[in-house]
C-alpha cells in the first residue's frame, strides 16, 4: 500500500512543476507594444487617420488608439478634469482647447515636457500657437493646429460700399457699409463661447486686455481690464454690429454666419476659414450653390478695431497634452512629435481644414490648392491672441456671456464695470454663475 502513495506523491507534484513551467513561459511571452490613449476632440476623421499612420511609423513602439470627447469645448474640458482629478492613468494624450491650458498646468494634470521635446516642437511654429501653449513662462502643451478668423466678403457686393477690401478695414467701417448698400454684416452674436471669441479679438485688438494680472495663486487678485478704453470701444462696435446683423442675431452662430453669407444676405462676415471656404466649397461641389460663389469670395486680415493699429484676431485650435498620471509619458511625447509632424499638419489642413502651426506648411503645394487664402492665415495667426491665460477661465467666459449678451441691450459705458465687478464676485466665492 505504500508504493501507491510515494508514487501519487510524485504524480501530483509533476503537474504543479508542469503548471509553474506554463505560467512562467506566459508571464515571459510578448504582450505587445504599449497602448497610448489619445483622447481627441470630434473632427472629420483626422485624428484617427494621423494616429494609425504614427502608430504604423513608431516601427511597434507603441500603438495610438482614440477615444472622441464631446462635441462642446466646455463639456471636453469638463470630462478631462473629472477623469484627471481622479488620477486617471488612462489618459496618455488630450486634444485641449488653449484656453483651459492654464487650468489644467495649475492642476498639476500635465506631465512636465522634456526641453528636447519643448525645443523641437516651437521651431517654426507661428507666434500665437507658442504664446497659448505657454503657462507661467513654460511650455506645457506641444501646439498641435492652430485656427484664426478671416474677414470675407462678396466681391459683387462691394460696389458702392464705400469700402476697399484690399486695404485692412475696420469694425465701424464694415457697419457703415452694410447700412450704406442695406445688407447685414454677420458675426457671432449667440451666447456662447463665441462671444467670448469676439469679445477678446476687439479688446486685443484696440491694444487692451480682459485680463490684466491672470494671478494664479490667489484669484481675488485677478487683475481685469473691462474698464479700458480698448474694452469699451468693443462694446460700442458689439451694439453697432448688432444694428445691421439681420434677425436673430442673438441666436447667430458660426453655422448661422455661414449661411447669410452663402445666400447673399449677407455681404461680410468673420469666420473661421474651415467654418467658410470649406462650406462654401461644399454647397458648390454639392450644386446647392452657384460655381461663381467661389470666385466671388474675398479674403482679408480680421478686422481692426483702432484704425491706426494691426488687428489681434482670434487664436483657436487644439495642443496636445500628456496626462500626468500616464504610466508611458516618454513614449507619449514621441507620439506628439509625429502626430504634429509638418507632414501630418499638411494632411491634416487639407483633410480637415484645420491650418497648421508649422509655418512651413504654408508653402505646401496641396494646402495652396485647397486653401488659397493659407499665406492670409499665417499672418493672422502671427498677429492673433489667445483668450485670456488664467486658471479660472471657466468662470471668466461664463461672466461675460451673460453680461454681453444680448449686444443690442448692452450699455458701452457701463457693461465693462458691472462684468468685472461679477467676475470678482464670482472668483471671490460670493457669487455663483
Amino acid at each position: 500500500m505504500r508504493r501507491p502513495r510515494r508514487r501519487s506523491r510524485a504524480l501530483a507534484a509533476g503537474v504543479v512543476a508542469a503548471a509553474m513551467v506554463g505560467l512562467a513561459g506566459c508571464g515571459a511571452g510578448p504582450t505587445g507594444p504599449p497602448t497610448l490613449n489619445w483622447y481627441i476632440n470630434p473632427d472629420d476623421g483626422g485624428q484617427a487617420e494621423i494616429a494609425a499612420r504614427c502608430t504604423a511609423a513608431s516601427g511597434g513602439a507603441y500603438q495610438i488608439e482614440v477615444s472622441t470627447l464631446p462635441n462642446d469645448a466646455a463639456e471636453q474640458r469638463q470630462q478631462l478634469v473629472r477623469r484627471l482629478a481622479a488620477n486617471d492613468s488612462s489618459i496618455d494624450i488630450m486634444s485641449i482647447d488653449p484656453p483651459y491650458i492654464p487650468e489644467f498646468a495649475e492642476a498639476g494634470f500635465l506631465a512636465p515636457i522634456p526641453e528636447d521635446v519643448a525645443r523641437r516642437s516651437t521651431a517654426g511654429v507661428v507666434n500665437s500657437a507658442i504664446e497659448g501653449s505657454t503657462w507661467r513662462g513654460r511650455l506645457v502643451t506641444v501646439p498641435f493646429w492652430a485656427n484664426t478668423q478671416l474677414f470675407w466678403y462678396r466681391k459683387s457686393m462691394i460696389a458702392g460700399s464705400g469700402l476697399d477690401p484690399t486695404r485692412p478695414v475696420t469694425w465701424d467701417q464694415l457697419v457703415a457699409a452694410a447700412q450704406r448698400k442695406g445688407s447685414q454684416l454677420a458675426a457671432q452674436g449667440d451666447r456662447g463661447e463665441s462671444l467670448t471669441v469676439w469679445l477678446n479679438a476687439l479688446i486685443e485688438s484696440g491694444g487692451g486686455k480682459i485680463v490684466t494680472n491672470p494671478s494664479p495663486d490667489d484669484p481675488k487678485a485677478v487683475g481685469l481690464g473691462l474698464d479700458s478704453p480698448a474694452a469699451r470701444k468693443s462694446a460700442e462696435i458689439m451694439k453697432a454690429v448688432s444694428g445691421v446683423a439681420g434677425p436673430g442675431f442673438s441666436t447667430a452662430d458660426e453655422e448661422v454666419n455661414a449661411n447669410a453669407y452663402q445666400d447673399g444676405s449677407a455681404m461680410f462676415t468673420v469666420l473661421w476659414p474651415s467654418s467658410l471656404w470649406g462650406k462654401v466649397k461644399s454647397a458648390v461641389e454639392e450644386g446647392s450653390a452657384p460655381a461663381s460663389l467661389l470666385a466671388d469670395t474675398g479674403w482679408g486680415e480680421y478686422p481692426r478695431t483702432d484704425a491706426a493699429r494691426p488687428s489681434a484676431p482670434p487664436y483657436g485650435g487644439i495642443n496636445l497634452g500628456v496626462g500626468r498620471f500616464s504610466p508611458n509619458p516618454d513614449l507619449a511625447y514621441r507620439a506628439t512629435e509625429c502626430i504634429t509632424s509638418p507632414a501630418n499638419q499638411a494632411y491634416y489642413f487639407v483633410a480637415n481644414g484645420n491650418p497648421a502651426v508649422k509655418e512651413s506648411v504654408y508653402s505646401d503645394p496641396e494646402v495652396l490648392k485647397e486653401f488659397p487664402m493659407a499665406p492670409v492665415i499665417r499672418q493672422s495667426l502671427d498677429q492673433a491672441a489667445p483668450r485670456p491665460q488664467t486658471a479660472y477661465y471657466a468662470e471668466i467666459s461664463e461672466s461675460l456671456q451673460r453680461n454681453y449678451h444680448p449686444t443690442a441691450a448692452i450699455d458701452p459705458s457701463t457693461v465693462g464695470p458691472a462684468t468685472a465687478a461679477l467676475i470678482r464676485a464670482v472668483l471671490a466665492k460670493e457669487k455663483l454663475l
